[in-house]
């Protein structure tokens, strides 16, 4: 009668040893499977080397791309490009490294089917849960890539102005000139009026009355214009005498333009109405001093 052997006796443990050893030596001395490892390997470094390739090659297309859209805007901010270019650098770094980690699993034997069914279905639940937070990535991010408006600009979208503080993936800051902080979702922002893109034009109107000379005033305001040129650092240029601009029975209205930068138009209006306001005042000061040198001059010593 035959004897089975198990490994609670010696003669099992040393039979299942042996066996043991065998496999593993069968398994080590298997030319087909290291093959089969070697050519792995060698795809698994291609597919790195070629990722680590790829990345690079679009960095430097970003950074050429960015460097000619700097050149050709009119007011460059170069936080705005530096931004842009980082948010594009991650997101090419992400994605390819996500493709080769695919490809790499694919590689050791994965099987990906299940696996991107999964994500495949857990990006499509965000998707739905979180619309209108991704509808404001979406539009953040081009905003910033359109370069439609930068940091410093004076812009208006619906019926909010100001000043743009901040521009984030998710939302933008806008500062009014009254001091007011308006945060909106980029989502929201569906057109915009950019103020800053080109010169803005200070446009002033003042009414004389008819019975004024209008050489005289032109004149006056002429000299005006002169010294605010002089002394005010918003402007490069003396300020334009356009003339008449209309004209009543008891007074007319003379323009006054200059072209200056958007976030001063407000100030540059105010400056040239004080100018004139006291060239008037100096005018009506000599006058009055000359009418009373008159009439000192006309009594009797």
């Amino acid at each position: 009668m035959k004897r089975w052997l198990s490994a609670e006796t010696p003669e099992g443990a040393l039979e299942q040893a042996i066996t043991w050893k065998d496999k593993l030596w069968n398994w080590f001395t298997d030319m087909d499977m290291w093959q089969t490892f070697m050519f792995s390997a060698l795809r698994i470094i291609i597919i790195f080397l070629l990722t680590r390739l790829f990345v690079k090659i679009i960095y430097k297309v970003i950074d050429r791309s960015l460097e000619r859209r700097e050149k050709g805007r009119l007011q460059v901010n170069p936080r705005r490009f530096i931004t842009v270019g980082e948010l594009l650098k991650n997101v090419t770094s992400i994605t390819s490294n996500f493709i080769m980690l695919m490809l790499i699993m694919g590689e050791i034997g994965v099987k990906l089917g299940p696996l991107l069914a999964g994500a495949g279905v857990l990006g499509l639940a965000i998707g739905f849960g979180a619309q209108s937070l991704v509808k404001d990535v979406i539009t953040g991010f081009f905003i910033i890539l359109e370069d439609q408006f930068a940091v410093g600009d004076v812009i208006q979208t619906g019926t909010l102005k100001g000043t743009v503080e901040i521009i984030g993936l998710r939302s933008t800051r806008l500062v009014s000139w009254t001091g007011e902080v308006h945060i909106i979702p980029n989502g929201m922002i569906t057109n915009v009026t950019n103020y800053s893109l080109g010169n803005a034009l200070a446009v002033v109107d003042l009414p004389f009355s008819n019975t004024r000379k209008l050489e005289d005033t032109l004149n006056l305001l002429k000299k005006a214009m002169l010294n605010l040129s002089e002394s005010s650092g918003d402007i490069t240029q003396v300020p334009s005498i356009m003339g008449v601009q209309s004209l009543t029975a008891s007074e007319y209205v003379v323009r006054i333009a200059v072209e200056c930068l958007p976030g001063v138009r407000a100030n540059v209006e105010r400056e040239i109405q004080m100018y004139a306001k006291e060239a008037l005042e100096e005018e009506e000061a000599l006058r009055l001093a000359a009418e009373a040198q008159k009439q000192q001059d006309g009594q009797p010593g």
